[in-house]
């Protein structure tokens, strides 16, 4: 079948890391660029299509790089630009892709564009930034990081005057009102695409533009500016894509998209935690009800769906019932909750069930769009909720269980976090080698389901889907297709046993094959088709017209 190659990335599997949780490649405690492109070998291997890295510029790391000092630059205990040349190059060499977050929403009050602007008040770079004499104005925007921030103004005494920021306090939201800052933005861009680049994980999109009145968010102008940047580079830089990383309910997550003139994709914020409130309840309607608004939308956008990444597990765009459920059900503890949030990995939410893994792996891969790995979670690779803000979420990668987990040759008090060593997850049991050696460990299973997805990348990535109907609310169905390929999809939400009769009739004479194993089922009739499903269990069937050497059951 013919592929589109713009659209690549409608059938790509992506996987996230932050460059300094990955390897360390010098032995100074602190994961690198050069330590990434070590690895290559093992995420190619993985299945993995492209890479998104978390931000590598220069920053003083107060947000763990989300504070940018400058855009044009890499951190250095990262590596040099040129390390960064060689990466792309040894990636695209392998048919892998990287793209980057890039931060464009504020910078850090150490960038030198800030400095300035508070050097005075007649500064050229004043209009960079935000800027009021009363902390009242734009009342109806709310406070994203409920946790540690009383207001989105903060104070700077050297000018007087208030500066807008809608995280931290040290990080200055950008005045996208001022054409310079827009097109500086552009030309950020622009640097790292020339370099080989494949795209960007835009963070933060909703929040560039403010007017009184409004939430801040969501505005029309930061819709236009977006087409811009779109027009930008699909006029220069064929080929590289935008993702929108947008916590917004279903419409305004959508309109990201535009008419095909905006996003390429964005993040699926408005599934990821009813997958977990399905989980919780038992019950297929939170992941139906919700896939029913995210559908349809304009055919060379693409979700990209997840189950974790390294911020908490949002809760803002759910509703106070749902929150609830995932408070009791996920985070009992109150250390694992952070603003409106659960700072956990996808292996403890889930208690370490390898049921319930490959169950959620297995949405992941058969719902509408394409999937994100988080790194480290093909392990089980746990997380340490006593470390500070999002941390206990970016330990260090698990590669042995040789000293620091294999991820430094360092002293283990020079790491920049220490590995994980709580005894169900100890590195001395999780991590790579280990789990290469074993057949039928977590990473070898992963490995082996994002094979079959490959084989099945249009059908599971660009395919319609329709929700079967019948009684047992504990089970998900429905079909994926994408011209001649159908894909029957089951899945039993419930810790029981459980059965389903489904009625198929336009699918009479058909014979589902087991789409992991290959084993052929008996050819769909006339009368319901039965399935018996194990506690947490799961069946993807390519329904194929039958052979003349077909044998019944």
């Amino acid at each position: 079948m013919h592929v589109d190659v713009p659209l690549w990335y409608r059938d790509a599997i992506f996987y996230e890391l932050p460059v300094k949780s990955f390897y360390d490649s010098n032995g100074d405690g602190i994961g690198d660029i050069n330590g990434v492109r070590l690895k290559l070998d093992y995420l190619h291997a993985l299945g993995a299509d492209c890479l998104w890295l978390l931000p590598f510029y220069n920053s003083p790391m107060k947000d763990d790089g989300y504070d940018i000092s400058d855009y044009y630059s890499i951190q250095p205990e990262y590596g040099t630009l040129d390390d960064f040349r060689l990466l792309l190059a040894e990636a695209h060499s392998r048919g892998m892709k990287i793209i980057a977050d890039l931060v464009m929403n504020h910078c850090s009050d150490q960038h030198s564009w800030f400095r300035e602007a508070v050097s005075s008040r007649e500064s050229p770079r004043r209009q960079w930034f935000v800027w009021s004499d009363d902390a009242s104005r734009y009342s109806g925007a709310r406070i994203i990081f409920t946790d540690t921030e009383i207001s989105n103004w903060a104070w700077e005494p050297r000018t007087k005057q208030y500066y807008w920021h809608r995280f931290y306090s040290h990080q200055p939201d950008l005045n996208y009102d001022n054409p310079e800052v827009r097109e500086e933005m552009k030309n950020v861009m622009r640097f790292w695409l020339r370099m080989g680049l494949d795209g960007f994980r835009c963070d933060a999109v909703p929040y560039l533009f403010e007017r009184e009145g409004t939430t801040c968010e969501n505005l029309p102008e930061t819709h236009a500016y977006f087409k811009e940047v779109r027009r930008m580079m699909e006029k220069e830089f064929p080929g590289t894509i935008l993702l929108a990383e947008a916590n917004q309910w279903p419409s305004d997550a959508k309109a990201y998209f535009g008419d095909q003139d905006e996003f390429h994709m964005a993040f699926n914020f408005p599934l990821m935690p009813r997958i977990f409130v399905a989980l919780a309840k038992e019950d297929a309607y939170p992941i139906v009800n919700i896939v029913k608004e995210i559908i349809p939308i304009p055919e060379k956008c693409d979700w990209a769906i997840f189950l974790r990444n390294h911020d908490e597990l949002t809760l803002e765009m759910v509703t106070s019932e749902e929150r609830d459920i995932m408070y009791s059900e996920y985070a009992r503890h109150p250390k694992m909750r952070l603003n409106i949030g659960i700072r956990r990995r996808l292996a403890p939410l889930l208690d370490n069930d390898r049921a319930s893994l490959e169950l959620v792996h297995a949405l992941l891969l058969s719902l509408p769009g394409s999937p994100v790995l988080y790194y480290g979670d093909e392990i089980g690779m746990g997380d340490n909720i006593y470390l500070g803000d999002r941390n206990g979420v970016r330990t260090p990668m698990q590669w042995s269980y040789d000293r620091n987990a294999g991820f430094s040759s360092a002293d283990t008090e020079q790491l920049f976090s220490p590995p994980i060593t709580s005894p169900n997850y100890h590195y001395g049991n999780v991590n790579v080698d280990s789990e290469n050696r074993l057949p039928t460990s977590m990473l070898n299973w992963v490995r082996k389901m994002l094979s079959v997805r490959k084989r099945y990348a249009q059908v599971m990535g660009r395919g319609s889907i329709k929700f079967l109907e019948h009684r047992n609310r504990h089970v998900l169905s429905y079909i994926r297709s994408y011209g001649e390929d159908r894909m029957l999809c089951i899945f039993n939400l419930s810790r029981k046993p459980t059965y389903l009769e489904l009625s198929l009739p336009e699918f009479s004479g058909l014979r589902p094959v087991e789409a992991i194993s290959g084993a052929q089922f008996p050819r769909i009739g006339d009368l319901p088709y039965f399935f018996t499903l194990h506690p947490r269990s799961f069946f993807w069937l390519g329904l194929t017209e039958p052979t003349g050497s077909d044998e019944e059951g």
